[in-house]
C-alpha cells in the first residue's frame, strides 16, 4: 500500500483537549500508485479532509471528507469511465474493543467502530473509504450488453429463454387446448 508522507498519526502523541485537523491530497505519482493498488485506469484528483477528535479519556473520533475523482474501464465497452466521488466518513477508534475469537463471527452492526490503533494511518483509512466508494459495474453512457450468445459451429445457442424450464409450459397448454377443439 502506498505510503504518503505525514499520513501517521501517533494516537498518544495528540492534544486531547481539541481535535486535530487533517488535510491529506496525494502527489500525482502517489494518485497513480494508488490506483495501481486499486486496479483502475487512474485518479484525476483525491483529497481526504477532515478531523480526529478525542473521545473521553481514552476513545478518539474520526470525521472526513472524501473528494475524488477516478477513471475506470467501462465493464461492457472497456472505454474510460470518469466517475466523482464525495463522501462523508466516520470512524470511531475505541479502547475497550473486546477481542474476537471465534473461528465465525457475525458483523457487528455499527461497521464504523474499531479497535484503537497505536497509530493511526489515514492513507490507510483514505484508501479504504476509497475503495468502498467505488462503482462496481461503471458504464459508460450509452453502454449497454444486450444478449450475447456464443456456441461451436454447427451447433444452436442456447439463450437466456432455452434455459428456463417452464417458458414452454404456456404455448403447450395452447397447443393442448386447440387440439381438443
Amino acid at each position: 500500500m502506498p505510503q504518503l508522507p505525514k499520513s501517521h498519526l501517533r494516537l498518544a502523541d495528540l492534544a486531547t483537549r481539541k481535535p486535530t485537523a487533517f488535510d491529506l491530497s496525494p502527489t500525482a505519482d502517489e494518485r497513480k500508485a494508488i490506483a495501481a493498488e486499486l486496479g483502475i485506469v487512474g485518479i484525476k484528483k483525491l483529497r481526504f479532509t477532515g478531523a480526529l477528535a478525542p473521545q473521553g479519556r481514552h476513545d478518539w473520533a474520526l470525521t472526513a471528507d472524501l473528494g475524488a475523482t477516478v477513471v475506470q474501464e467501462c465493464v461492457v465497452t472497456l472505454d474510460a469511465v470518469t466517475t466523482r466521488i464525495d463522501e462523508e466518513l466516520t470512524r470511531s477508534y475505541v479502547a475497550d474493543m473486546p477481542e474476537i475469537e471465534a473461528s465465525e463471527v457475525e458483523m457487528p452492526v455499527d461497521d464504523t467502530v474499531e479497535a484503537l490503533p497505536e497509530t493511526l494511518d489515514l492513507a490507510q483509512v483514505m484508501i479504504e473509504a476509497l475503495t468502498l466508494a467505488l462503482p462496481l459495474y461503471p458504464r459508460a453512457k450509452g453502454a449497454d450488453l444486450s444478449q450475447a450468445v456464443f456456441a461451436e459451429p454447427g451447433v444452436a445457442p442456447m439463450t437466456d429463454d432455452d434455459a428456463k424450464p417452464f417458458a414452454g409450459l404456456g404455448a403447450l397448454r395452447e397447443r393442448l387446448e386447440n387440439k381438443d377443439k
